[in-house]
C-alpha cells in the first residue's frame, strides 16, 4: 500500500509511519520545511500558507492521511495563535482536499484528523458520532476543519474524520506534560475532576487510522477514543498510581485559567465520547483501559509488546 501523509513528524504521524514501514508499506510525506532524509520515506514539499501543493509526482497513493496542524497546546492562546490553529487546520485541509480531488487517479480514501473539541463541553451526555457540534473555539474550528475536506468528498473519495481524544504515549501528547507535577507530588484532578476525559493510546490511534483505511464501510466522523470512559479525577488517580505517587493536589479551575489561559476552557470541558463506529466494526484496542496503557508507558521495557 502507498500512503501519502502530512504531519509525519508529529506524535501520531511518527507512530503511524513507523508502523507502515515495519509492515512493508510505501510512504510519501508532505513536509513544509527542511527535514532530515529517511531512506524508507519519499518527501515532497508543500506550503499551505502560500497555497503551494503539487501532487503531479506523488504517483497513485492508495490512501491519504492528513495529520498536519499547529499544536493546540504549543503556547498560550493569543489571538495570533488561535488564528494559526484555525488556518493551519482549515486552510491546509482544503488545499490538500482540492489537490487530491484533482488527481487523475484519485485515492479511494482520505483520513483527516479532527478532535474531541468538536463536541464542546457536554457534561454527562453520551456522545456518539451522530451527536452534533458544541460551542466555543475548538468546536467552531473542528466544524470548519471537517467541512474543508468537502472537495475530496464531492470527488467521490471516501473521507474519514478521526475525532481524537487525548492521545497517550511515552514521547508526546499530554503524558510528558503531566509527568513532572505528578512526580513531584503536585498532581491531581483539574477543576472538579468530574469532567469526562476521552483518551486513546497513540499506538491504537495509529492502528485505528489503518483500520479506517482498510474498512470500506467506514466514512464520516469516527470517535478515536478507547471504550473505557473515564472522569478526569479517575484519570489522575490511575496516572498517579502508575507513577507510585499521590494524586491529592487538585488544580483549581481559576488557577488553570491563569496558568494556561484560554486552553483551560478545554481542559475543564467534559466529553463523554463513545467509539460507536469502531465498536460496530469490531476494532480491537491494545489499550482498552488506563491500567493497561499506563503500565505500557511507565513500566514496560521501551520496545516491549503490549500485554
Amino acid at each position: 500500500m502507498h500512503v501519502l501523509i502530512t504531519g509525519s513528524s508529529g506524535f501520531v504521524g511518527a507512530t503511524l509511519v513507523a508502523s507502515l514501514i515495519r509492515d512493508g508499506h510505501r510512504v510519501t510525506s508532505l513536509v513544509r520545511g527542511e527535514a532530515p532524509p529517511v531512506r524508507e520515506i519519499t518527501r515532497m514539499h508543500w506550503d499551505p500558507g502560500a497555497d503551494t501543493l503539487d501532487l503531479s509526482t506523488a504517483g497513485n497513493p492508495d490512501a491519504v492521511v492528513h495529520l498536519g496542524g499547529v499544536g493546540i497546546a504549543a503556547k498560550r492562546w493569543s489571538p495570533q495563535h488561535k488564528a494559526a490553529i484555525r488556518s493551519s487546520r482549515v486552510h491546509g485541509t482544503r488545499l490538500l482536499a482540492k489537490a487530491v480531488a484533482a488527481m487523475p487517479q484519485k485515492p479511494p480514501v482520505m483520513v483527516v484528523a479532527s478532535a474531541m473539541g468538536y463536541y464542546g463541553d457536554r457534561g454527562d451526555e453520551l456522545l456518539t458520532e451522530e451527536s452534533g457540534p458544541g460551542e466555543r473555539f475548538l468546536a467552531e474550528v473542528a466544524v470548519e476543519w471537517e467541512r474543508a475536506a468537502d472537495p475530496a468528498r464531492e470527488a467521490g473519495i471516501r473521507v474519514v474524520h478521526s475525532r481524537f481524544g487525548n492521545i497517550l504515549g511515552r514521547n508526546g501528547g499530554m503524558v510528558p506534560k503531566l509527568k513532572i507535577p505528578f512526580l513531584t507530588g503536585l498532581g491531581g484532578p483539574i477543576g472538579s475532576g468530574r469532567q469526562w476525559w476521552p483518551w486513546i493510546a497513540v499506538e491504537d490511534a495509529a492502528r485505528a487510522i489503518m483500520f479506517s483505511i482498510e474498512q470500506p464501510d467506514i466514512s464520516g466522523p469516527v470517535n478515536f477514543v478507547a471504550p473505557g470512559i473515564t472522569r478526569q479525577k479517575e484519570f489522575a488517580k490511575e496516572f498517579a498510581g502508575a507513577l507510585r505517587r499521590p494524586a491529592f493536589m487538585p488544580l483549581p479551575a481559576w488557577v488553570a485559567r491563569r496558568v494556561v489561559g484560554g486552553l483551560a476552557v478545554e481542559l475543564l470541558s467534559s466529553q463523554r465520547m463513545v467509539p460507536e463506529v469502531l465498536l460496530q466494526n469490531d476494532f480491537e484496542w491494545l489499550g482498552p483501559d488506563l491500567k493497561t496503557v499506563f503500565w505500557h508507558i511507565f513500566r514496560s521495557p521501551l520496545e516491549s509488546e503490549w500485554r
